[in-house]
């Protein structure tokens, strides 16, 4: 079925079941931040030591396994997805019909001047960690100026969080902007064109859940396909039509496009009550592309 028709089907039901309450729509404690917090930083610290180690004539498909055999290597049984490498153009995803067409690609190759975007998702002790980053070998003007308007829009997620907007007005607020600003919205072409998901505590088995064949679509691992379904899915997924409550964790991860160049971030939001904030400041793309800030909106 083409991308365009699922996602006609699915907004259809999208709203109203996205108001279905969920066990992961709740205030976090202290342990559970700090527990989400080492799986951030694990999943981040994964990233950028194989950014170190990217030449250029890597394949995505080769980038991707490293990732996986860097957190296997730091203790890691399960993932919510396995990891993914994109380059160049192939990070926009444009002219995408079928979901397989996000997989890293044993065929892509980086070029030394071209942008790429590493995503991986590690469970830690049943916290889930994950995270986007964007990078090049080389300077890439495109990059810069993609990953500087990304800085200010994080800026202001956690106030469009902390005030009366729904979830689904942040969507299209965010997607109207980076428009306004002459960005391709690239997260509209994600499954259910998601801004965000949740995460939350998972159970971990006594033994690991395999990963699917590489041909099945979600790229995810049982363990992943169960937690979201257990879950009720929609009230997970940050998407155009999502009507229910804000509060808990979520990932958040805005993906836009301009001109070749692919580029996002992702990493975790505490929405509470009366605040918003991210979990953690010493992210690598802010400590990249701008200046320590701090932001807390009540």
């Amino acid at each position: 079925m083409p991308l365009t028709i699922q996602k006609g089907i699915f907004s259809k039901l999208s709203s109203k079941i996205s108001k279905y309450d969920s066990s992961s729509i709740r205030l976090p404690d202290q342990e559970t931040k700090e527990g989400f917090l080492k799986a951030q930083r694990l999943a981040y610290q994964c990233v950028t030591e194989i950014e170190k180690e990217m030449r250029e004539g890597w394949s995505e498909f080769q980038t991707a396994k490293l990732m996986e055999t860097f957190l296997r290597d730091h203790g890691v049984k399960v993932f919510l997805h396995r990891p993914f490498a994109w380059f160049g153009e192939h990070a926009r995803f444009d002219g995408y019909k079928r979901f397989t067409q996000f997989h890293p690609s044993k065929k892509r190759i980086l070029n030394a001047n071209e942008s790429f975007i590493l995503d991986v998702s590690p469970v830690v002790e049943g916290y889930i960690g994950d995270i986007g980053y964007s990078s090049s070998l080389n300077p890439n003007p495109e990059l810069d100026f993609g990953m500087k308007y990304l800085l200010k829009l994080r800026s202001e997620i956690p106030k469009y969080f902390a005030s009366s907007m729904s979830a689904s007005e942040i969507w299209w607020k965010i997607d109207w902007d980076a428009k306004e600003h002459g960005f391709d919205n690239v997260h509209s072409l994600y499954p259910f064109a998601v801004l965000g998901h949740r995460v939350y505590k998972v159970h971990l088995p006594k033994i690991s859940f395999p990963l699917l064949p590489i041909s099945f679509a979600s790229w995810f691992s049982l363990q992943g396909s169960y937690e979201f379904l257990t879950h009720k899915v929609l009230p997970e997924l940050l998407t155009p039509d999502h009507e229910g409550n804000k509060i808990g964790l979520w990932a958040i991860e805005p993906h836009l496009g301009k001109g070749k160049a692919g580029f996002k971030f992702e990493e975790i939001l505490v929405v509470e009550n009366d605040k918003a904030y991210w979990l953690d400041e010493e992210v690598p793309h802010v400590k990249k592309y701008g200046a320590f800030q701090r932001t807390v909106w009540e």
